[in-house]
């Protein structure tokens, strides 16, 4: 599933701030990266959030990318959640060895400071 999810152009909502940044939420200490495999399932999430039909601005970005290239650079544990208003369809990746870099994972995180 990982390999799979690495492979995969995922749709990644932007905040509705004014930082640009990518819509996350916080559950258990952790930061989860909003992501979904298909506008359908974007839609739902807005739909869930009373948001109505999405306008929202998003980014296309492969899986590997975001964890690879992307966490690294958040502030904090950072996981990603994949089509999260899908009761049968959704998944977590958290920050652990082996979905995120190492130096992220909850148990090295003090090294992903230092190291950017």
């Amino acid at each position: 599933m990982l390999g799979e999810f690495r492979r995969t152009a995922l749709l990644v909502p932007l905040s509705e701030g004014d930082d640009g940044g990518l819509m996350t939420g916080w559950q258990g200490g952790v930061r989860w990266i909003y992501a979904f495999t298909d506008e359908e399932s974007l839609a739902r999430f807005a739909e869930a959030r009373g948001a109505g039909a999405p306008d929202w601005e998003y980014l296309s970005i492969l899986g590997a990318r975001l964890v690879d290239a992307v966490i690294p650079t958040v502030d904090g544990p950072t996981g990603v959640a994949v089509n999260v208003a899908d009761e049968g369809g959704s998944m977590l990746f958290p920050p652990v060895v082996g979905i995120v870099p190492a130096v992220c994972a909850v148990d090295g995180y003090a090294d992903c400071v230092d190291a950017l």
